[in-house]
C-alpha cells in the first residue's frame, strides 16, 4: 500500500519528466539538425523542423490551459504525453524534411500540453508552504533542460544516432504516463465553460504567420518581398480578429481582465523580455567557444554546463524566496545580477581566458535561473484553482514568444553583422575568401578549419568574436526592459497562512 506522501513523490517524478521532455526537445534537435539534413536532404527548409514544434508548442499552451480549467488536468497532461510520445516515434521513422517537420508539428501539440499543466498541478496539490520549494524544483528543471539539452543532442547524434534524438523521450514519457496516471487523483470539481474554437483558431494561425514571417525573413526571402508581407498582414489581421473574439466570448482561451492583476501583467510581460536575453546567451556562447577558441559541438556544448549549474541553483534558491522576500525584491536581485553577467559577455575577445568566460556564464545563469521558478509563481498567485491552467499557460505561451522572437532577431544581426565585416575585410582577395571562408559553418567545423591559412583564420575569429560580441549588446536589450518591468510586481509574496483557492 503506498501511502500519500509516496503519492505525491511519484506524481512530482511524472510531471518533472514531462517539462524535461517538452522543454528540452527543440533544443536537443537543433545540434542535430546538420546530420538529420545530410541524412534526409532538404536544406533549404529544414527551418521548418524548428519551427514545427515551437509553433504548436506555443500555439497549444492557452489552449491546453484553458482546457484543463474546464474538465481537469489529468486527462489534457496525459493527451500530451501521447501526442508528444508519438510525435517521436514518427520524427524517428521520417524519411523527408517534410515527413519531419509535419511529425515534429505533432510532438509540439503534445508538449504544448505538459509544461504549463504541469506547473498547475503543483499548485493544486501542494500547500502555499510547499509551493515555494516545488516551484524552486521545477523551475531549476525547466532551465537545465534549456541548456542540457544541446549537449545531450550533440551527444546522441555524434556517437548513437540522430533517430535517437527523439527516441529518447519513449522511456521518459511511459514513465511519466504511469506515474501520472496511477498516482494522481484530482477533485472532480471543475467549471463547465465554453470552448472557444475561433478564438484557438485565429491565435494558431496568428501565430504561424508571426514564426514564419521571422524565420524566412532575410533568409529564404527578402523582408520586402510579397511573401513577407503578406505573412505579416496575416498576423496582424488574424491578431486583431483574435483580439475582437476575445473581448466578446463569454470563456476565452486567454482572459484579458487577467492582465488588470498588476502581478500577473508584470511577471508575464518580464517573463517576455527574460526570454529573449537568455537565449541569445545559450545560442551565441557555444558558437564562440566553437568558432573562435575551436573545438567540436560537443564540447562547445559542455562549455555551457557552468550556466546550468548557475541557474539550476538560482531557480531552487528563487523558489525558498518566495515565502522570506516579495516577488519583486527577488527579481530585482535577478535583474542586477543577469544584466551584469551580459554586461561582462559584451566585454569577450579572442583572447579571453577561458577561466574568465565560464565566470561570466556562471553569473549570467544565477541571473536568470531566479526567472524559471519566481515568475511562474507570481503568474498563477492571484487565481484559484478555475484559473490557474489559463495563467500558467499564458505566462509560458509569452515566455515562449519572447525566446522565439529574440533568438530570430539576434540571429539576424549576428548574421548581418559577420556578413558585411567579412566582406569589408576580404574584398578583392580572390575567389578563397569569397567563397570559402565567407561561410560560417566553415570556421565552425573542427577539421575544414584546419585547412584555413592561420593569417586568415586569425581574421575571421575576430570578426565572428566582434558579431557574436555585439549581439550580445542588443541581448542587454531585452534585459534592461525585463528590468524596468519588475518595478510592476508589487509587493506580494507566497502566503502560508493562506490557501489561495485550494
Amino acid at each position: 500500500m503506498v501511502d500519500k506522501q509516496s503519492k505525491l513523490s511519484f506524481v512530482v517524478a511524472g510531471l518533472l519528466l514531462g517539462i524535461l521532455m517538452a522543454s528540452m526537445d527543440n533544443t536537443i534537435v537543433v545540434t542535430a539538425m546538420g546530420t538529420i539534413v545530410g541524412d534526409l536532404g532538404g536544406l533549404e527548409s529544414f527551418v521548418w523542423v524548428v519551427s514545427a514544434y515551437m509553433v504548436a508548442e506555443m500555439a497549444g499552451m492557452p489552449i491546453f490551459g484553458k482546457l484543463s480549467d474546464m474538465f481537469g488536468r489529468k486527462r489534457f497532461f496525459m493527451m500530451g504525453l501521447i501526442l508528444f510520445m508519438l510525435g517521436s516515434i514518427l520524427c524517428a521513422t521520417a524519411s523527408t524534411i517534410t515527413q519531419l517537420s509535419i511529425y515534429r508539428a505533432i510532438q509540439g501539440i503534445g508538449g504544448g500540453a505538459l509544461v504549463p499543466i504541469a506547473f498547475t498541478i503543483v499548485f493544486d496539490i501542494f500547500p502555499p508552504e510547499k509551493r515555494g520549494k516545488m516551484g524552486g524544483l521545477f523551475g531549476a528543471v525547466f532551465g537545465l533542460s534549456s541548456i542540457f539539452g544541446p549537449l545531450i543532442g550533440a551527444y546522441i547524434t555524434d556517437y548513437i544516432s540522430w533517430h535517437w534524438v527523439f527516441l529518447i523521450n519513449l522511456p521518459l514519457g511511459i514513465l511519466a504516463f504511469v506515474f501520472v496516471m496511477v498516482y494522481y487523483h484530482e477533485s472532480k470539481k471543475h467549471i463547465k465553460q465554453k470552448i472557444d474554437w475561433w478564438g484557438a483558431l485565429t491565435l494558431v494561425g496568428a501565430v504561424i504567420c508571426l514564426m514564419f514571417a521571422l524565420e524566412l525573413g532575410g533568409q529564404k526571402y527578402a523582408w520586402d518581398s510579397n511573401q513577407i508581407l503578406a505573412l505579416f498582414g496575416g498576423f496582424l489581421v488574424l491578431f486583431i480578429i483574435f483580439i475582437w473574439i476575445e473581448t466578446k466570448v463569454s470563456d476565452p482561451i486567454i482572459s484579458f481582465p487577467m492582465f488588470k492583476k498588476r502581478l500577473f501583467a508584470g511577471s508575464t510581460i518580464v517573463a517576455l523580455f527574460y526570454g529573449a536575453a537568455f537565449m541569445g546567451a545559450t545560442v551565441y556562447i557555444p558558437m564562440f567557444v566553437q568558432g573562435v577558441y575551436g573545438g567540436s559541438a560537443t564540447n562547445s556544448g559542455l562549455i555551457l554546463l557552468p550556466m546550468m549549474l548557475g541557474s539550476v541553483i538560482s531557480a531552487q534558491l528563487g523558489g525558498f524566496l518566495t515565502t522570506k522576500m516579495s516577488y519583486r525584491n527577488i527579481m530585482f536581485i535577478s535583474g542586477v545580477i543577469t544584466i551584469a553577467g551580459m554586461l561582462l559577455l559584451t566585454t569577450l575577445t579572442p583572447e579571453t581566458k577561458r577561466f574568465l568566460l565560464t565566470l561570466y556564464m556562471i553569473i549570467t545563469g544565477f541571473g536568470v535561473g531566479f526567472s524559471f521558478s519566481v515568475l511562474q509563481m507570481a503568474a498563477i498567485h492571484n487565481f484559484g484553482m478555475e484559473q490557474r491552467g489559463s495563467a500558467t499557460s499564458t505566462s509560458n505561451f509569452i515566455r515562449s514568444l519572447g525566446m522565439t522572437i529574440g533568438i530570430t532577431i539576434f540571429g539576424m544581426i549576428q548574421k548581418n553583422i559577420f556578413a558585411n565585416k567579412m566582406t569589408d575585410e576580404f574584398k578583392g582577395m580572390g575567389s578563397f575568401t569569397n567563397k570559402t571562408t565567407i561561410d560560417p559553418n566553415m570556421i565552425l567545423n573542427e577539421k575544414a578549419r584546419t585547412h584555413i591559412p592561420a593569417e586568415i583564420l586569425d581574421k575571421i575569429t575576430t570578426i565572428l568574436s566582434t558579431s557574436i560580441v555585439h549581439t550580445f549588446m542588443w541581448a542587454l536589450v531585452p534585459a534592461v526592459l525585463a528590468f524596468l518591468f519588475i518595478f510592476l510586481l508589487g509587493e506580494e509574496k507566497m502566503v502560508l497562512h493562506k490557501n489561495q483557492g485550494k
